[in-house]
């Protein structure tokens, strides 16, 4: 069935417009599963990975979907172990220039030892984020069931479960509301009175307690608990309102609330803890869930989803993706991940973009925490790495589709954390390296700790907060705010004063370099990991000073830093070729002797994504070292690592050789059946990278340039994606044909130009604010 023009208008202003096949797939259309935007399957998850997550930047739950036992995973995304702590060990101002001789003599071992005992931070570990518990359903007499369903609905925000139970028909749904900040949960069946089910709250932290709270409701209270000898000091609630059509309620012997003989039942759940800041745990969680539940007072279910629903679609809806389908897209979605790798399935790849979409905005809103390395969702105390903020490499990742696709307010938590780690940094810097500035190493916490911690192998890197200025850059050079860039300027300028006070002159070279540093987290094989002036921290520092250096410029500030910063940065260690022909990971030619040559991070490869320093247009030989050093690493690495090959091969203009690598990223091997992204165990990063490289084959945009379809795969020939953002706040449609450009479509928000290439071609435009543009690729002959 074809569509108007009219109604493609409709379509595409309600984000429908993915729904129709592109030419040349219209046979597939007819079998394709009626819900392109749903994740879906036949039955409940068995475990954690399989169940579905819901949230709202704050407040996380996992439905699993048991029809007898329904359990809801619940987190709150400031409930972290531990209390505010100063981890700096006293002994490192002391000890750091021993630390910097020995690496520079080459003693790397004695140098790795050194700094093991005296630079570390102490304690050595940070705190761990944590679950608040689990909202247990139990609905006796539920025997056997057919007709299962259980799905996500990424535009709607809404989680559901459909079975019959002998004649009965059961329907869940669940939301997490953003506009009411509680979970809402709506249980219902067919026929009056057949609604039977026992409510209970349950916890693994500290001092746990629940009573009644009224004659619907209950309240959990408790207390977070101690990791690595810091000593707890959060406290929590959980507070639950039932509200329900027919029958009756009673609080049960054992603490739970049973209803029976109901017709349909809500459930309304709000999460607090006394976290205020970093600084500041003395908030009043009881009071908040109280002012909570009052306040949606009256609101039924029907009005908190609708309203869900509204405020997430003006953030998802903003991307349509089409890349095409086939007759796989109508089967269960942990089916097509167990055959993506055999089967022609572009509307997965279109699925798990749209789905890392709805992860960033139910993991990241305003006046939340920003997304760690599990987002949102943790079911346990003591989660692989702490599901902290990892961040030589993956809290970044996390944000790479940010801008790109539409999210942009989805930054603000992190660009709020980065407000606060310079405050903590400050006092790092100065204490542990007498410097000006501020600076954070490898990873972070709730409490915004910035000390090396894990190790020297690990942690010992200074320039984990210098990247994530170059995010504070990004969100301004897609928004082009003064205003903002005002209010950043102080962080990308404490970042750059850090390294002005903290790099040194290499004896064997006279450049600029780090030192005590690492390439993370890639031993060398000479001796341990750390070393000076690796590759990624050059590239990095060469974009903090640039960057900040033309903020200074724009807001006509700051000459004399600008001064510092252009020297500093002439000094910098260049890259270099090894004898390999590969883009060197360290200042001497150490690459083939590293005992992992397979390694995960690809550190020293910033430079080509999400840097643009390296090109194949403007630094061919860099480019092509580049490339030689991923055949070298190998194309299957863990979740996140994969993610970023993708976004590196795009890079290079190798969309197959792209595309490739994303079909494994897609398959069970590294994606769970519920579509999260298996490191192995669960990272979310991978999500967030796939995501980033789909765009990265589809479009990229640097300073006032834009590429369209810079690494397109033979995989998918026809389709297109609208609304994608280019910096300087344009928006981007792109359609094609045939694997050939068909149109694009470019919204400016600002007068300027823009240059526009496509392949070798290309052509400078003249843009007007609020005049849509339309180019073909004749127009770039």
């Amino acid at each position: 069935m074809s569509i108007s023009r009219r109604e493609a208008a409709a379509a595409l202003a309600t984000g429908t417009l993915a729904l129709a096949a592109p030419p040349g797939r219209g046979n597939a259309r007819s079998t394709a599963s009626a819900y392109p935007l749903t994740l879906w399957y036949r039955q409940p998850a068995g475990q954690w990975t399989e169940a579905l997550p819901i949230g709202n930047g704050r407040l996380g739950a996992m439905l699993f979907g048991g029809p007898a036992q329904e359990r809801l995973q619940l987190n709150e995304s400031s409930l972290w172990a531990g209390q505010p702590y100063d981890p700096v060990n006293p002994q490192a101002a002391a000890m750091l220039p021993k630390v910097r001789a020995l690496i520079f003599e080459g003693k790397i071992a004695e140098a790795e030892a050194l700094a093991n005992e005296t630079l570390m931070a102490r304690p050595l570990a940070q705190m761990p984020y944590q679950t608040l518990g689990d909202l247990m359903l139990d609905f006796p007499g539920i025997g056997a069931i057919s007709g299962y369903r259980r799905d996500l609905d990424l535009d709607k925000a809404m989680a559901t479960v459909r079975f019959a139970a002998g004649k009965v028909r059961h329907m869940r749904q669940v939301v997490a509301s953003a506009d009411d900040q509680l979970i809402a949960v709506h249980l219902s069946a067919s026929g009056s009175g057949r609604l039977d089910v026992d409510i209970g709250l349950h916890s693994p932290q500290r001092d746990v307690n629940v009573v009644a709270d009224g004659p619907s409701g209950l309240l959990m209270t408790g207390r977070n608990g101690a990791s690595s000898g810091i000593e707890g000091g959060l406290h929590f609630a959980a507070r639950l309102s039932a509200r329900w059509e027919g029958g009756r309620a009673s609080h049960l012997p054992d603490g739970r609330l049973g209803l029976r003989g109901a017709s349909a039942v809500t459930l309304l759940i709000a999460m607090a803890t006394s976290y205020r800041r970093f600084d500041d745990i003395g908030g009043d969680p009881i009071a908040a869930t109280a002012a909570t539940i009052s306040r949606a007072h009256g609101h039924d279910f029907a009005r908190i989803a609708a309203d869900t629903a509204a405020t997430h679609q003006r953030l998802f809806r903003r991307v349509a993706i089409n890349l095409g389908t086939s007759a796989a897209a109508a089967r269960p979605t942990d089916e097509r991940i167990a055959a993506s790798q055999t089967n022609d399935d572009p509307a997965l790849a279109a699925l798990y973009f749209q789905y890392a979409r709805y992860l960033l905005i139910s993991s990241s809103r305003p006046g939340g925490q920003p997304a760690n390395l599990q987002g949102l969702w943790n079911d346990s105390l003591n989660p692989p790495w702490g599901s902290k903020y990892t961040i030589n490499i993956n809290s970044e990742m996390n944000y790479w589709p940010a801008e790109p696709t539409g999210l942009a307010e989805c930054v603000t938590p992190l660009i709020e954390m980065v407000r606060e780690l310079a405050v903590t940094g400050a006092r790092t810097a100065r204490t542990m390296y007498g410097a000006r500035g501020w600076v954070v190493h490898h990873n972070s916490d709730l409490w915004r700790a910035t000390a090396p911690i894990d190790g020297a192998q690990f942690g010992l890197w200074p320039t984990g907060g210098a990247w994530l200025c170059t995010h504070l850059w990004d969100h301004y050079d897609y928004g082009r705010d003064r205003a903002y860039l005002a209010s950043i300027y102080p962080l990308m300028a404490g970042a750059a004063q850090f390294f002005l006070d903290t790099l040194q002159r290499d004896p064997a070279t006279g450049c600029l370099v780090t030192n005590p540093s690492m390439s993370p987290e890639n031993p060398h094989g000479h001796g341990g990991t750390i070393c000076a002036g690796p590759t990624m921290d050059m590239a990095i520092l060469r974009d903090l000073f640039g960057q900040t250096i033309e903020a200074a410029t724009i807001l006509g500030i700051d000459a004399a830093l600008i001064g510092e910063m252009r020297a500093a940065r002439e000094r910098l260690a260049p890259y270099r070729i090894g004898r390999q022909g590969q883009l060197q990971e360290w200042q001497r030619d150490w690459d083939a002797d590293a005992p992992e040559q397979n390694h995960r991070h690809v550190s020293h490869l910033y430079g080509l994504h999400p840097s643009h320093q390296i090109t194949p247009d403007d630094t061919p030989e860099l480019a092509a070292a580049a490339r030689r050093t991923l055949e070298i690493r190998g194309d299957r690495a863990t979740g996140w690592a994969t993610a970023w090959r993708i976004n590196l091969w795009a890079r290079l203009r190798e969309g197959d050789h792209a595309h490739a690598i994303l079909r494994f990223l897609l398959g069970q091997e590294r994606t769970y059946p519920n579509m999260f992204d298996a490191h192995p165990p669960f990272q979310i990063d991978g999500n967030f990278g796939g995501a980033a490289g789909i765009v990265e084959m589809l479009m990229t945009s640097r300073g006032d340039r834009i590429d369209l379809l810079p690494a397109l795969p033979r995989a998918w020939p026809d389709g297109h994606i609208l609304g994608l953002r280019a910096r300087g706040r344009c928006g981007v449609d792109l359609h094609w044909l045939g694997g050939r450009l068909d149109r694009a479509t470019l919204r400016p928000d600002l007068d300027g130009e823009r240059t526009i290439h496509l392949g070798e071609r290309h052509r400078t435009f003249q843009l007007r604010a609020g005049t849509p543009l339309t180019v073909t690729a004749k127009d770039l002959a």
